[in-house]
């Protein structure tokens, strides 16, 4: 839903206004008033009054991260709401300048021991970027570090076990050597220590490093515990009572988990990656008569630009001098290049094929069409879709009731004689296999590939709610012009009462050629795309309302409709039956006449676009049903719609009313999706349960709807709710792994087993699947990328 133009909260859909033909929506009647009663300087007071920043973070784990970072930030005084997402690792917040600052908000992520990627705008997805690769790279170097160390102590622990050979040393020699091994393990991993006490110590809550810390650390001090009784030289203890080895291979396994899981998380923005890819890093521009070459974010608006054959287009601008040809699929998903010449637009990071031209910068950096895009992918991945308030709900009390778990457990088996290291092994087992890092990154992780995969194909999602929405709709209204149908009139049928239809079709195109009219235009459009050679008319006049005459040589054309053969003492019964077959389609009937003798008929009308049958097909193969909604009468609506194959027509319909209408459907108890050209269909958009807004070259109706089809391909529709079911049914995959890992794992770890088969689960073994178990969300997400359009175009 936009936000509120008054105060910026988010608006509703039942509190509305339009101003110069474009629909509002408002949080509150007050502000309504206050802004159609034009109040503009309180208007922009109050807008100002909110404002919103990205903060990108680094050194998020899991779930408890998440909610930790916005209690932080929701505490200062003036933040409104704090959105965190796990995967992008950004923190999204509305606040109150005049009440909080960005710095303040900064040092808050820091005090609870994250980090800040800070940059400037046009810096700043690199930073992001390397931040992102150090962070991977650290990972790598500290995972070689541990398994160096870990490996030997794997050995040492385990080979008289196993019965491997070991070299013959006593207790103490053992846990020196152990202590040894083990130590640098824990000096690796020591941001698992830091962040650990300092959730607990700042922030009063417990994180997955929380978890990490208390368990490893326990192993860990209870074995140097030990190994001072034995060196000391208590009979007490031997080598078997130690257990450096669960804290250092235990942490060796996390480390992994967690090189993997970095390196994965990487891969769920690459459509972010692709997007900036398409835009050239330099331009040509012409300063002091000069072309100099100059990094992009250094173009500034009214720069005069030049481009030569095979380039990008590095901004959005308009066409000075020169021509060419210029590959738009990009954006509007047309293969064959688009001519452009003085006066065309011209769109950034679209590729200059053939010819040469200057063309004057109107858009530059977060203002082009590719930055919209791009921010808005973006925002969608950050967003939260309502299935993951579970989650975080979870969260927020999933980790002190582990530890409450943990303790409770260990506190048993020490009661029921079980002993303190067999109790200490179920402690450890407890707190490692439950930390939530699966639960986390189960929903932000599909959203973010979701979301990618959208914008892949020219669908452009504008939050993670929308997509979880959409594939709940189960009827689709398609506007009629420009949606349905071009929107522009083609001439569907010539008919020949005397000659030939070449003859019929050439004489309307030389009474038209000095038309400016729709009619004319598409006769003489239809004439060309027969290659004839159309002559100028002797003469031409125009008769409003009724049609044109004109002379070529020695011959009278008379072109229009009936009114104007009337006129003319021309008749047309013998064509009567055939113009009225043709009206009954819904088509416009031009009657032609050569020297008053009817020659013939051309019928002329606003057809479908490619491909608006197939999608309607579709729609109604995933059992939807499909309505079209228009101002036009009655049997042109219906002849449109039976073309389509569409179900319902609502016709005669004002475009004021088309919200109206929707929310009538909506009462009737259908989910609505509301297909429309982003304009003139605003109220309508709004009102649906999905708007999906129909993009067209420069003019992707970036403010309008919840879903953007840039490529204005209907097919797209259908895509868009494929979509949405494949991200839902992802999302819910990974919930029920990442409950079901927890619900299983806590009791076995808590040794449930442990009477009735004797097995009691090893830390380590806890530890390798907390952190395959967070892997295996990510890759699971990822798998994603496979998904392929039921209409692959």
């Amino acid at each position: 839903m936009p936000k509120d133009p008054v105060c910026g909260m988010e608006g509703n859909k039942n509190i509305s206004a339009v101003k110069n033909g474009k629909a509002y929506y408002f949080c509150s009647e007050a502000c309504r008033d206050e802004f159609t009663g034009k109040k503009e300087q309180v208007m922009r007071k109050h807008a100002e009054a909110k404002t919103t920043e990205t903060i990108s973070v680094s050194g998020m784990h899991c779930a408890s991260c998440v909610l930790n970072i916005e209690n932080a930030l929701k505490g200062i005084d003036g933040v409104a709401d704090a959105r965190v997402n796990l995967s992008s690792e950004k923190a999204v917040i509305d606040y109150d300048p005049e009440q909080a600052s960005r710095r303040q908000m900064e040092e808050a992520i820091e005090r609870i021991g994250y980090g800040i990627v800070r940059g400037r705008e046009g810096e700043l997805r690199d930073k992001e970027r390397e931040a992102r690769e150090k962070e991977v790279s650290d990972y790598k170097k500290k995972l070689i570090i541990a398994t160096a160390f870990a490996l030997p102590l794997l050995y040492f622990a385990m080979a008289p076990h196993l019965g491997l050979p070991l070299p013959e040393i006593n207790a103490g020699h053992a846990a020196l050597m152990q202590l040894i091994l083990t130590t640098p393990i824990l000096i690796v991993g020591y941001q698992f220590y830091t962040k650990g006490i300092s959730a607990v110590i700042v922030s009063r809550t417990a994180t997955m490093d929380t978890l990490v810390a208390v368990g490893t650390g326990a192993a860990y001090a209870y074995s140097l515990a030990v190994s001072v009784m034995i060196w000391t030289g208590s009979a007490a203890y031997g080598a078997n009572d130690l257990y450096y080895e669960v804290a250092g291979i235990l942490l060796t396994f996390i480390l992994l988990g967690k090189t993997l899981e970095a390196i994965a998380k990487g891969r769920t923005s690459e459509a972010i990656k692709k997007l900036l890819g398409l835009q050239p890093k330099t331009a040509v521009v012409v300063r002091n008569n000069k072309e100099i070459t100059i990094p992009i974010s250094d173009v500034r608006v009214g720069d005069m630009v030049v481009v030569k054959p095979g380039m990008r287009i590095p901004v959005d601008g308009t066409v000075m001098s020169g021509h060419s040809s210029v590959d738009e699929s990009m954006m509007t998903g047309e293969s064959i290049p688009v001519e452009k010449q003085r006066g065309d637009l011209v769109i950034g990071a679209t590729i200059n094929k053939s010819g040469s031209f200057k063309f004057r910068a109107t858009k530059v950096g977060k203002d082009t069409v590719l930055a919209q895009i791009v921010r808005m992918v973006e925002e969608a991945q950050g967003s939260k879709a309502e299935v993951q308030k579970l989650a975080d709900k979870v969260a927020s009390v999933f980790v002190p009731v582990v530890v409450v778990i943990a303790v409770f457990s260990f506190v048993a088996w020490y009661a029921s004689g079980a002993g303190f290291a067999f109790s200490l092994t179920v402690f450890i087992a407890v707190l490692i296999i439950a930390c939530p890092c699966a639960l986390g990154l189960a929903t932000p992780t599909a959203v973010m590939v979701g979301t990618g995969l959208g914008a892949e194909n020219g669908i452009l999602i504008k939050d993670a709610r929308t997509l979880e929405k959409a594939r709940n709709v189960n009827m689709i209204i398609f506007d009629k012009t420009r949606t349905l149908t071009k929107g522009e009139l083609d001439v569907t049928d010539v008919i020949a009462l005397s000659g030939s239809e070449d003859d019929v079709l050439k004489a309307a195109a030389i009474a038209e050629k000095r038309s400016e009219h729709p009619l004319g235009e598409a006769v003489v459009a239809e004439a060309a795309k027969h290659g004839m050679r159309v002559p100028e008319a002797k003469s031409f006049q125009s008769m409003p309302g009724k049609g044109v005459t004109a002379r070529h040589g020695n011959n009278a054309i008379s072109l229009g409709n009936k009114a104007l053969m009337k006129q003319l003492g021309i008749g047309t019964a013998s064509a009567g039956k055939k113009a009225a077959a043709l009206e009954n389609e819904g088509k416009t009937v031009i009657h032609v006449a050569v020297d008053n003798q009817l020659v013939g008929l051309i019928a002329v009308a606003d057809t479908l676009k490619d491909h608006a049958r197939e999608a309607v097909s579709e729609l109604h193969a995933m059992r939807k049903r499909v309505v079209m909604i228009t101002g036009d009468n009655r049997s042109t609506a219906e002849s449109i719609a039976k073309q389509a194959g569409i179900d319902r027509v609502l016709a005669e319909v004002l475009p004021e009313e088309k919200a109206s209408e929707v929310k009538k459907l909506q009462e009737e108890g259908w989910k609505v999706a509301m297909v429309g050209d982003g304009i003139n269909d605003a109220p309508a958009l709004a009102q649906a349960d999905i708007g999906i807004a129909i993009g067209s070259g420069t003019d992707v109706a970036i403010e309008t709807g919840d879903i953007v089809l840039v490529k204005d391909d209907l097919r797209d529709v259908v895509t868009a709710i494929e979509l949405s079911d494949y991200t839902m049914k992802k999302i819910e995959q990974n919930l029920f792994w990442a409950f079901a890992y927890n619900t299983v794992g806590i009791p076995v770890a808590a040794g449930a087993l442990y009477p009735f088969t004797g097995f009691l689960l090893n830390p380590m073994i806890a530890g390798a699947a907390m952190a395959f178990s967070s892997v295996s969300v990510v890759a699971n997400a990822l798998s994603m990328k496979r998904f392929r359009p039921r209409m692959r175009q």
